[in-house]
């Protein structure tokens, strides 16, 4: 280490070497904070995946997905950071980049808490500047150092949702997931929370038969009101479902500062 540069630790406690001045060339392989990135860093960020649509204008060079990436690609790049997470990239292609000498800097967040204390430790100690505005904004949003408003309602006496994300085969938010949290703070049980799995495989009868209402992003699977809710429709064990961005959802960074607003609106049939 020179002394040009610092060491930090990133989410999984792995030492991390970032310019003292904070990295001027970027790449991200997480849509999320590829947003999150652009919106505060736009003259820093060099590349993002094929899954990065967020800002819409982006202009970067794209390093294909976030289960495969060119690394070859991204070396060419020259970053003096990388950024990943540990749900969405796979360890194999972080470690073959830290074997390159590439610095990586890997994300765990598994609740809407850690979620902004993560931003906040990756803007101030990987990226070298402060808390932007809209990460102030979104811990505001979602009420993160207060107990959320959902939360004051006993469990047991909430809606119980499943959050599907997948199907053919089905697949479901489970335990100690972000969405999970999320949505526990908007005042919802999640019907599969004591699944073994953060995503269980599960079957459409266990789907009705556990919840009171069924949410269907359109993200990662593209849900929407001809591809999903016919599913749930008939039958004296029908569940009501609702198409939701899933965005709200799944992305933290930016999209959360509406976030709240916009599923509350949404939701608000079913939240009692």
């Amino acid at each position: 280490m020179t002394a040009a540069e610092r060491t930090f630790l990133d989410d999984l406690g792995a030492p991390v070497r970032v310019p003292a001045g904070g990295p001027q060339r970027i790449v991200s392989l997480v849509p999320s904070l590829t947003e999150a990135i652009a919106t505060t860093l736009p003259d820093r960020l060099v590349g993002a995946t094929d899954w990065c649509i967020r800002p819409t204008d982006l202009r970067v060079t794209r390093v294909r997905g976030t289960k495969n990436p060119d690394r070859a690609a991204i070396a060419g790049l020259q970053p003096d950071l990388v950024v990943c997470n540990q749900e969405e990239n796979r360890r194999l292609d972080v470690d073959r980049l830290r074997e390159r000498g590439i610095p990586v800097w890997v994300t765990a967040i598994e609740s809407v808490e850690q979620a902004i204390t993560s931003m906040r430790r990756l803007f101030a100690e990987g990226l070298g500047v402060g808390e932007p505005g809209w990460l102030v904004e979104a811990a505001r949003a979602w009420e993160v150092g207060s107990v959320p408003a959902g939360r004051r309602r006993p469990s047991g006496a909430r809606p119980r949702v499943a959050i599907a994300i997948w199907r053919d085969p089905w697949m479901v938010v489970g335990p100690r997931t972000y969405p999970a949290d999320l949505f526990d703070r908007l005042g919802f049980d999640n019907a599969f929370g004591d699944a073994v799995d953060r995503y269980p495989h599960v079957e459409v009868a266990a789907i009705r038969a556990a919840a009171d209402l069924v949410v269907l992003p359109d993200e990662p699977y593209a849900f929407g009101p001809d591809d999903g809710p016919e599913a749930f429709r008939g039958g004296v064990d029908a569940v009501p479902t609702v198409c939701v961005d899933g965005r709200a959802i799944t992305w933290y960074g930016p999209a959360m500062v509406g976030a709240r607003a916009y599923l509350e609106d949404v939701l608000a049939p079913w939240r009692g």
